[in-house]
């Protein structure tokens, strides 16, 4: 509860005083959880949609709707799976990369150091790393949904609809709220994610292995929370 009405209060000083955040950390923090993950995530979310797809596609030939798969499971995609996914493997590389960072910084006495010179540890290493998790979730849930749906599409070219079909029949059911909603969950998603990782790194505790606990913890946490919050 401590660390969010710190990090909330700090949010606040950061809109209210921009010039003042550290970019360079943010821009180092988006590039290493938006730019590194897009691999993994094209990989998992195309794999998703062809799942997905060929499931639902034998469930539903039995009833002669093949037709409807492709719209279905990009609804689901929309609006709950791409965000979700996204979310879970930025929580297993982005939350555990902060955490492991902050925590080496408390093991080695680093955060104490900044505080003993003055600095607000949550506003020179927090901050930077949650606008950056905020920035970059939403945009790789983008880039995840659109995977997912051509390999949705794709998929069902086996089943002898072509991609055209499949096309109008996502203009018809997924409109911009279904959009919109999943891109609201991404946000806080990133919140969660980022926040998660940084307060599990400034909670470390001594030790060699403090830093791996840590890591662990984030990780842990962060899906749990990303469950409650959806």
């Amino acid at each position: 509860i401590t660390f969010i009405g710190q990090l909330l209060a700090d949010l606040v000083w950061a809109m209210t005083n921009p010039t003042k955040v550290r970019w360079q950390d943010f821009v180092v923090a988006a590039v290493q959880a938006g730019i590194a993950a897009i691999p993994i995530i094209a990989l998992v979310s195309f794999l998703i949609g062809v799942i997905l797809a060929f499931q639902s596609a034998v469930g539903m030939r039995q009833f002669g709707a093949q037709s409807f798969v492709a719209p279905i499971v990009s609804l689901g995609i929309f609006r709950e799976l791409g965000p979700l996914i996204t979310a879970i493997l930025l929580a297993g590389r982005s939350s555990a990369a902060f955490a492991a960072e902050i925590g080496t910084m408390t093991v080695n006495n680093e955060v104490d150091a900044l505080t003993t010179a003055g600095l607000n540890p949550m506003r020179f290493l927090v901050i930077p790393r949650v606008l950056a998790g905020v920035l970059v979730a939403p945009i790789l849930t983008i880039f995840a949904n659109l995977i997912s749906v051509f390999a949705v599409c794709l998929t069902m070219t086996a089943y002898k609809i072509p991609l055209v079909a499949s096309y109008n029949g996502l203009l018809n059911t997924i409109h911009l709220n279904d959009i919109f909603s999943g891109l609201l969950k991404s946000i806080l998603f990133g919140i969660v994610i980022s926040g998660v990782g940084c307060m599990r790194g400034m909670q470390t505790g001594t030790g060699a292995a403090a830093v791996g606990i840590a890591t662990t913890r984030a990780v842990v946490s962060s899906i749990v929370m990303i469950v409650l919050v959806d």
